[in-house]
């Protein structure tokens, strides 16, 4: 399994985030990690990414522990936060160049042309990160999280602000990728998970609700697609 997520848990005072959770993800298919808001699904990205420590449990990717080969397993990942942090004073191709010389890229020149195609940037790439509208950020945030061919990819929100035509590449971009890599990826629009994941994780309130394959999970509910199960499912844990 590229990521093994063994009782990981994390506490915020008194309050539980993540309540000793427990999921595999492997390479060949795209995850969808959903939940409402506070559900625990960006604190747990981001405990596997290595930005958060963890107050149980234990996690590794690609084999190696987040906690005691963080370097190791950060190294076989590409992150993209909710937030998507940029330096907006830099220009696009000039980010990515950043990014590459962090990751020590063989042919540089090339596999930074490579991603700018496959995130479809030509046209921004000599423009300031700064002038670019909210759904090419997320392009630029895209290509700087697959730019080391990483093989597990964690995806928080990534199609945020993009228009229809945009959403349509995107999505097909991330289908593709998840072919060869471990995929999980983190939506509210249900759409979007039909569209693009394979299998399904729904958390709420820190607990795993649910976690079957797409069609498995929706036909089990009696159900024709997946919104209503998400209400179903997180609604009655609300009360």
């Amino acid at each position: 399994m590229s990521i093994t997520v063994i009782n990981l848990s994390k506490n915020y005072g008194s309050q539980v985030a993540v309540n000793n959770i427990s999921f595999t993800a492997q390479a060949g298919s795209v995850l969808g990690f959903l939940g409402p808001n506070g559900a625990g699904k960006s604190t747990t990205m981001r405990m596997l990414t290595g930005y958060l420590p963890q107050a149980g449990g234990k996690a590794s990717v690609c084999g190696f522990d987040i906690e005691t080969q963080s370097l190791e397993a950060r190294k076989n990942m590409g992150y993209l936060p909710e937030n998507n942090p940029l330096y907006p004073e830099m220009y696009v191709k000039e980010f990515l160049d950043f990014v590459a010389n962090i990751h020590q890229i063989k042919n540089k020149k090339q596999r930074i042309d490579e991603v700018i195609t496959l995130t479809g940037l030509q046209t921004e790439q000599h423009k300031k990160i700064s002038q670019l509208s909210k759904g090419y950020k997320q392009r630029v945030g895209l290509a700087q999280a697959i730019i080391h061919n990483p093989a597990v990819l964690i995806l928080d929100e990534p199609t945020s602000g993009l228009d229809p035509n945009q959403l349509i590449e995107i999505r097909s971009l991330i289908k593709e990728l998840g072919k060869t890599k471990t995929v999980i990826l983190s939506t509210h629009i249900m759409q979007e998970v039909e569209a693009i994941c394979d299998r399904v994780i729904i958390i709420n309130k820190g607990n795993i609700v649910a976690d079957d394959l797409l069609v498995d999970l929706i036909s089990k509910h009696g159900e024709k697609t997946l919104e209503p199960v998400f209400v179903k499912l997180t609604k009655a844990q609300n009360r």
